[in-house]
């Protein structure tokens, strides 16, 4: 079975669409999730989806009569920290520096913005040491 550090890196298409629609509402069933994503899968397709996310440990789901439930197992934010966790780690332990100026790049590059709040957030690290 997958658990998050190797299914994080992998989502699909389909799975990232469920993902953020169940970040949003939640929980809901899979008559639910076919409904909010417009009919565009079939509910096997979506059942699947589901299950599958629930196996990557992405979701929880509790039994609601002859159905299930789903809900996130984390928040965005945190879902978010473990993707950079789990990708960033095993290259930084090969070579920070390429790593940690590439993601200065993509950072300022989306939004220059950003690298205030790398200033911020360095030093806010930096004090609670």
């Amino acid at each position: 079975m997958r658990t998050f550090s190797s299914a994080a890196r992998v989502l699909g298409e389909l799975e990232t669409r469920v993902m953020e629609l169940l970040w949003n509402e939640h929980p809901i069933s899979v008559r639910t999730a076919c409904d909010r994503l417009g009919g565009r899968h079939a509910y096997t397709t979506i059942m699947t989806t589901l299950d599958r996310l629930h196996k990557k440990h992405l979701l929880r789901r509790r039994k609601d009569g002859n159905a299930f439930l789903y809900e996130p197992a984390m928040d965005r934010a945190e879902y978010q920290r473990r993707v950079v966790e789990a990708a960033l780690t095993p290259l930084m332990e090969q070579g920070a520096t390429p790593v940690l100026a590439a993601f200065v790049e993509v950072a300022a590059d989306l939004d220059e913005a950003n690298l205030v709040q790398l200033e911020r957030l360095i030093a806010k690290h930096r004090r609670r040491r």
